[in-house]
């Protein structure tokens, strides 16, 4: 893979070019090779495709991390949802920031934007409010050119962090193509030494990988497996595709959030087989 241009500097030219200049950039810089958004095949190809020309309304509100969970309590019901402890436009005085750890400080406006806090030691104001003002002043729309996130007000919650100690919980990401699960991909130690799997429905291991290398680790199926392809599928519905993370605590399945541009459409499945045959499956 071509190592891309420093963030920075990558924002700044991609915020003065026309956007299909800046995203079929972004993907020769990553591909190394130039997309086909007219009739797009792969699947990082069509991610790149709804980057360009998708505005559906519904995504915005369904990306935002807060307003989510009220859509989602609403379809599958209030268990479903991991509570927020507190949500603002910006962090309270530090004498009511009394709220028990562990826990994780998160933005509503973005991907992968958390604040871990899973012991007093981890509980440091200075680094967190410098963090919380940078969410603040970024957005996806512009670096990654992913449109939803200019749609969504800027806020930022806390939650209960879920893990065991220092692990957090393995996140169960269901692939669903035109409202049917078509693949679980498997995230475990995304806080120490990440590894990813891949299951169909039927929980037997896929021959491929994506962001991170092959492992011969293995993951049991979460007990509530069968209700998480229902959710996953319900959620989905009327979508060509979604990725819709879950959790699983003592047995009871979570919604984690819906993903609309996995990774922004920078990381390739592999073999190319498998980046052909999940394009295959978002209907055009």
């Amino acid at each position: 893979m071509i190592r891309p241009l420093a963030r920075t500097v990558r924002d700044r030219v991609f915020e003065h070019l026309p956007l299909r200049a800046a995203i079929e950039l972004e993907y020769l810089m990553y591909h190394r090779r130039v997309p086909n958004l007219d009739r797009p095949r792969g699947f990082n190809e069509k991610i790149m495709r709804r980057k360009l020309v998708d505005r559906d309304p519904r995504m915005p509100r369904l990306s935002d991390k807060i307003l989510a969970k009220e859509y989602v309590a609403k379809v599958l019901g209030d268990e479903w949802i991991i509570p927020n402890i507190w949500t603002g436009a910006a962090l309270p005085p530090r004498p009511e920031r009394n709220w028990p750890i562990p826990y994780v400080l998160k933005a509503s406006h973005g991907s992968g934007w958390n604040f871990f806090v899973r012991s007093p030691q981890e509980q440091n104001w200075d680094a967190m409010e410098k963090q919380a003002a940078h969410w603040m002043r970024t957005t996806h729309a512009v670096g990654a050119r992913e449109w939803l996130y200019s749609e969504i007000q800027p806020r930022l919650l806390v939650e209960p962090f879920l893990g065991a100690g220092e692990v957090a919980p393995a996140d169960y990401k269901f692939l669903v193509f035109g409202g049917r699960t078509a693949y679980i991909q498997v995230d475990l130690g995304r806080l120490q030494t990440h590894r990813q799997l891949f299951y169909d429905v039927h929980w037997t291991r896929q021959p491929f990988t994506y962001v991170c290398p092959w492992t011969d680790e293995e993951a049991p199926p979460p007990q509530s497996l069968d209700r998480m392809i229902e959710a996953a599928n319900r959620l989905a519905a009327d979508f060509p595709f979604v990725r819709v993370d879950l959790y699983e605590v003592d047995g009871r399945p979570l919604f984690g959030e819906m993903t609309f541009y996995p990774n922004s459409g920078r990381f390739a499945f592999h073999p190319e087989s498998a980046e052909l045959e999940l394009g295959r499956l978002w209907p055009d």
